[in-house]
């Protein structure tokens, strides 16, 4: 029997075919994988030595050896890109940090003469944590934490204060129940303060070596951060429990202002 108009007959085999279709579209999902990858590594890298606004989409596009179609297809947009490496880091250690609180909270380990060493921890142990995981965070991360927070652009800044505003309250309000006569005002400014100040050191320093030379004869690891917390966190714990705008001291200042 004929067949018109077709390329196909009954004993025509079809497997080889659709075989061979099945890898093609194995080898371009890897290939957008693979594509997707770059542009992420090649934008973070960037981010981390340049800061959000000087990284321009034709060095991302550059540096990842792919066209601006490429990071439009994937991303839509700069804000986008940004936005996913930021969220993509940032999301775990929130997500960590908002499970300790809940257990101090709940009175697991708490210790209620030092509660506010005890919330500084569970700050900054999750991202030592990751600091030392390389499928999660990896040993850019302190600086890509400071970086990010340090970043002085509006996106980046509107990103964070929107994106963990709840977690930055939930803290808050814990650094006040555990400063209950520190009046608000001054705890959001001298929370600012620290944590502008950690920034700032992240995203400009080496912080792994800094924190690594504090027990040198150490195993390493979670040992270790709590070595480093231990001389951290009572160091931050005294600016906040520290007895400001005293006569004494104002009497001293005015001394000093005085003598120009």
């Amino acid at each position: 029997m004929r067949y018109p108009n077709t390329l196909l007959s009954p004993l025509t085999p079809f497997t080889p075919s659709l075989a061979a279709a099945g890898r093609a579209h194995a080898r371009s999902r890897s290939d957008r994988s693979t594509t997707r990858q770059r542009i992420l590594a090649a934008a973070e890298h960037l981010f981390l030595t340049h800061g959000y606004e000087a990284t321009s989409m034709r060095a991302i596009t550059t540096t990842a050896n792919v066209n601006l179609a490429a990071v439009n297809y994937h991303f839509g947009s700069k804000e986008e890109l940004f936005a996913q490496i930021l969220t993509t880091r940032l999301d775990p250690m929130m997500r960590e940090r908002l499970r300790l609180l809940d257990a101090l909270e709940a009175g697991k380990g708490m210790d209620r003469p030092h509660a506010v060493e005890q919330l500084i921890a569970a700050m900054f142990l999750p991202a030592l944590a990751l600091a030392r995981d390389a499928e999660r965070g990896g040993e850019n991360f302190l600086k890509f934490l400071g970086r990010a927070f340090a970043d002085p652009s509006p996106f980046v800044q509107r990103l964070l204060a929107e994106r963990y505003a709840d977690a930055h309250q939930r803290f808050k309000r814990a650094f006040a129940a555990a400063l209950p006569a520190l009046p608000a005002q001054d705890l959001s400014m001298r929370l600012h303060f620290i944590l502008d100040a950690i920034s700032s050191t992240l995203a400009s320093e080496d912080a792994r070596r800094l924190i690594a030379a504090i027990d040198a004869g150490g195993e390493g690891g979670a040992s270790d951060d709590v070595s480093f917390l231990a001389r951290f966190a009572p160091f931050l714990s005294a600016s906040l429990r520290a007895q400001v705008n005293q006569p004494a001291q104002r009497a001293a200042i005015a001394a000093v202002q005085a003598l120009q």
